[in-house]
């Protein structure tokens, strides 16, 4: 148990408000439970002790596994005393630890982990305006900072089996469009060609060629015949004769 046995009724609202706003916000990602006032409905296992922070975080995403725990401390209680028997215990869960004290407060829990030798992941100052607390981060550890960039260095160098084949698909997809194209030229092509002209087509061709000839020859040859022609005299010119 905490040696802060009794807060100040202002600052114990004030600490139960900070932490269900946590549970809110945490809640997006995790499955989170309280322990608020003197309740102890959750609980964390730090070696052979079991504990009882403020919040207790799981991480439901591939089977239940706990992600770590939260503690929320007043200005009564960021002291030597509450780091030695809580901070120290809650440093030793398998998992994060995350610290949240008032603002003005984070350099005073800083000195008295690096002190103690506690290592905690995040230390946040919150500050109260009107009914709602804000949060800032003031310290990450190292291993926490390194974290993120592991896993996209991991991602880069090596490529999963979803995107060979994802490559192999589109490779299929511009085989098959290069394929269509050539085919579609092919048809164009042959279509363009004309067809095949039958020997009954042809001979009824010969024969009208034949046949408009003839006629052009026989218009020439009358035209002719009625130039050649006397022109004949009328009958009042042999009359006067």
């Amino acid at each position: 148990m905490s040696p802060i046995l009794l807060r100040p009724i202002r600052e114990q609202l004030e600490h139960d408000r900070v932490i269900r706003q946590l549970q809110t916000r945490w809640r997006r990602r995790y499955e989170v439970g309280i322990n608020v006032g003197n309740e102890e409905t959750v609980s964390a296992r730090s070696g052979d002790r079991t504990c009882f922070p403020d919040l207790v975080l799981i991480n439901t995403a591939g089977g239940r596994r706990l992600h770590g725990v939260v503690e929320v401390e007043t200005t009564e209680s960021v002291n030597h005393l509450e780091a030695m028997s809580e901070w120290s215990h809650f440093a030793k869960v398998r998992g994060s630890f995350y610290l949240y004290v008032p603002a003005g407060f984070t350099d005073v829990a800083l000195r008295l982990c690096q002190a103690i030798k506690i290592n905690v992941t995040e230390i946040w100052a919150y500050y109260a305006i009107d009914s709602q607390a804000k949060f800032s981060m003031a310290y990450r550890s190292p291993r926490a900072r390194q974290q993120p960039k592991v896993v996209k260095v991991k991602t880069a160098k090596k490529p999963t089996s979803a995107r060979k084949s994802k490559t192999a698909k589109k490779l299929a997809r511009t085989k098959t469009k290069k394929s269509t194209t050539a085919s579609k030229h092919k048809n164009a092509a042959t279509a363009t060609k004309r067809a095949p002209v039958s020997r009954t087509a042809t001979k009824e061709a010969k024969r009208k060629a034949s046949s408009s000839v003839a006629t052009r020859r026989a218009g020439k040859t009358s035209a002719a015949r009625v130039a050649k022609r006397p022109a004949k005299r009328s009958r009042t010119a042999k009359r006067k004769t």
